[in-house]
Order: structure tokens, then C-alpha cells, then sequence
């Protein structure tokens, strides 16, 4: 049975679809409202607020928490810089990954650690030896995503002493500020593809910082948003969903559903001129040989799909929603692959999909075959590899205006 997070007694009486979903223990909005068309255009128009308390957090301290980060993480923990936040995937030996997540340096001996899944018992078993303290912060640190082309002048309002410290704040880096009283530290990171922000508050203050944020920001139209509107972002974004378009090794059930960071298309994550770390090696003789197949992105052939539709005398019938469905992509007769999450995208107007692909078949511009079923009829319908982010806008990573 799900609890409330940090924030559900501001979340739950705003959701007036009581349209919830279960993650990781918690009550998670699906939607506020019966549609997510208002909540999608609020991360893309305007600023959108995200509960994502939910997520696995883990505090690594001590004289040797560096050696630990660079020990399990693929890329080099001791090049980091304090307030500096590295998106990386971490894996077993033999190069398939657990999962991916961020980590941040807060001082130089203290880092945090967020994931998927629980990670508790991964980290204590490569700590051993070294002297560092490895806490599990889940339930005492909450987390808000403020996203959007407007989130800076949201968060600007709502922190104490102005947003000055915003203009300072680069992308994956993070800064420290006070919101409603309460101390916060915010990074200039999310799962949009969006200019944003994340952020980090005592557990027991997050309503506190929710409502500090929900009153600065309504001049900017700030809005609560759920997990079907930032699905259908985070596709635009090209940014990938574990138990969707893979799998952590220690869950998977067959060989199949493993992954390497290169598979993921994070190869640029790899550094492997860094000293020894868990699944070098075997991650050293992939690149060496290639890897067998990867995710890309998928530009599906609209005007194909209207006519598959007129065929049988019907408008296109699409859902808003992104589909988790696995579907099957073809070569002529072969099955080269299968797409994972498939999505409508509104800003791009496409439909866009996110696929595992074998090789030779990931080269961008590839055609494909993507099999769209309807009337419980199997049609195909052309689909071209492309490069993601599908939609990646300059205000992402440039300078917020001042405010």
C-alpha cells in the first residue's frame, strides 16, 4: 500500500482526477486533472512543479567517499568539482548497468546520490575497505523539479534575497538558497529536456518550501504537474525510463533486457582512462568490438500513419498519453528491433519513439518499419533513425535572463 510523500497533503487535494500511480512506496500523480494537456504545456510554455520525492537518495561522506563514487560510477568522481552534478550510469563487471542517476559533490568529502532503485547494499559492498559513511537519506530529504522556459523567474520570486544567485548557476551545477525559511539547495538539473531546477529540502519542510514556490511563482504560471505530462517530456528529451527502455541487470530475467552504458547510447559517460572501476574491462572490450545494438530515436512517418487511417475510413486515433507498449521495428522481413516508449510529441508535432535497435541499422537516417496496429489489424509505416534529444531548446543550458 503507497504512503503520502513529503508533499501529498498539497499534492493530493490538487489532484481532482484522483488519477494516482504507485513509485517506489509512494503516491505519485498521474494527472491533476482528467487530461495532461495543461500540465505538458506548462513545462514547455510555462514553469512546472514536480513532486519527486520518490526517488532513491543516498549520502556518501568521509575521507575516502571520493575513492568510493569513483570506484562504482563510469565516470571520473575525483575530476568533480564542489557543487558540480554528474549524470552517470553505474554497472556490475560485467559492463551491464544497474542503474543511472545523478550525483552531486556538496563538499569535498560529501556527496549525494539519487536512483531508480535501491542502491543501499551496492554501495556498503564496494565501501568495504575504505573509510566512508554510506547513509540511505530517502525518507529525510525531499525533492520539487521546477521546470520550464519560465521556472527561473518562478524560482527567482521565491527564494529569499531575490534570484541573483541563479544568474551564477551553470547547468549540472548547483547553488544554495532559503525558500520560505527553509534552507534548500537547488540544482540546475531535470527529466524534461527543459530549462529547470531541482530542488533538496528536509523532508519535513517540503510543504513549506511547495507552498513558498507555488506563491512566488504565479505570476510565471506555475502549475503542479504529473508523471503522464513529464513522460511524455522526457521522450522529447530523449532521456530513458528504467523498466521501459531497459533494464537494471540485478532485475532483469533474461540476458536480453541487460544493457551497457554504450547499448544506452551513454557512451560519452565511459571514461575509461580513469583507474580501474566496476565493469572496466568488460566495458574496454565493447568499445573495442562494438556493441551489438542500441537505443535510438525513431521519427515516425506521420503522413503514412494518416493513411492507414483514411484506408479504413477513420481519423487518426492517437493517445496523448506516451505508450509503454513494446512494438516491433523491421527491415524489410526481419525484425531489427523493437520501440519501447512511443509518443505524440506536441511541440514537434510527431510521433516520436524511443527503440532498441540492432546494428548495422542505428546509423542516423536509417528507414525502418514500425508496425502500428489498428482495428486489430498489423500495418507498417516508415520510421527513420534520428539523433536525440528530439527536442533540446538553447534556454536549457543557456544564462536565465536577470529578474
Amino acid at each position: 500500500m503507497p504512503i503520502g510523500s513529503a508533499v501529498h497533503a498539497r499534492t493530493l487535494p490538487l489532484c481532482e482526477s484522483l488519477n494516482f500511480r504507485e513509485w517506489s512506496g509512494y503516491y505519485a500523480v498521474s494527472a491533476y486533472e482528467a487530461h495532461h494537456e495543461h500540465e505538458y504545456n506548462a513545462i514547455r510554455n510555462a514553469a512546472a512543479l514536480i513532486d519527486v520525492s520518490p526517488l532513491f537518495k543516498y549520502l556518501i561522506a568521509g575521507p575516502d567517499a571520493v575513492s568510493l563514487v569513483d570506484r562504482v560510477i563510469t565516470r571520473n568522481a575525483r575530476a568533480m568539482a564542489v557543487g558540480q552534478v554528474y549524470y552517470t550510469p553505474w554497472c556490475d563487471e560485467r559492463g551491464k548497468v544497474i542503474d543511472d542517476g545523478t550525483v552531486t559533490r556538496l563538499t569535498e568529502d560529501t556527496f549525494r546520490w539519487t536512483a531508480a532503485d535501491p542502491s543501499l547494499r551496492w554501495f556498503t559492498d564496494n565501501g568495504l575497505g575504505l573509510n566512508v559513511r554510506i547513509e540511505d537519506i530517502s525518507e529525510r530529504v525531499a525533492a520539487l523539479a521546477l521546470q520550464g522556459p519560465t521556472s527561473a523567474g518562478a524560482l527567482a520570486a521565491a527564494l529569499e534575497g531575490g534570484g541573483g544567485i541563479l544568474q551564477a548557476l551553470k547547468y549540472f551545477r548547483m547553488a544554495r538558497g532559503t525558500i520560505a525559511g527553509v534552507p534548500v539547495e537547488i540544482s540546475r538539473t531535470g527529466y524534461t529536456g527543459d530549462l529547470g531546477y531541482e530542488i533538496w529540502m528536509p523532508w519535513d519542510r517540503a510543504v513549506d518550501v511547495w507552498d513558498g514556490l507555488m506563491a512566488g511563482g504565479r505570476a510565471f504560471g506555475i502549475r503542479p504537474v504529473g508523471m503522464l505530462a513529464l513522460d511524455v517530456a522526457r521522450v522529447e528529451a530523449g532521456l530513458l525510463l528504467i523498466d521501459v527502455d531497459f533494464h537494471g541487470c540485478r532485475r532483469a530475467l533474461v540476458a536480453s533486457q541487460t544493457y551497457s552504458p554504450f547499448e544506452m547510447g551513454l557512451g560519452r559517460l565511459v571514461q575509461l582512462d580513469k583507474r580501474s572501476f566496476v565493469g572496466r574491462q568488460a566495458l574496454a572490450d565493447e568499445q573495442r568490438r562494438g556493441s551489438p545494438r542500441r537505443i535510438v530515436g525513431l521519427d515516425i512517418g506521420w503522413p503514412a500513419v494518416e493513411r492507414v487511417y483514411e484506408a479504413l475510413g477513420m481519423a487518426p486515433q492517437i493517445p496523448t498519453a506516451a505508450s509503454r507498449v513494446a512494438v516491433p521495428v523491421y527491415s524489410r522481413d526481419r525484425q531489427v528491433g523493437r520501440a519501447t516508449t512511443t509518443t505524440w510529441s506536441p511541440v514537434l508535432k510527431k510521433l516520436l519513439a524511443l527503440a532498441t535497435i540492432d546494428r548495422p541499422y542505428t546509423a542516423e537516417g536509417t528507414v525502418l518499419d514500425f508496425e502500428i496496429t489498428v482495428e486489430a489489424v498489423r500495418h507498417r509505416v516508415p520510421a527513420a533513425v534520428v539523433k536525440t534529444p528530439f527536442f533540446s531548446p538553447p534556454r536549457k543550458t543557456d544564462v536565465p535572463p536577470p529578474r
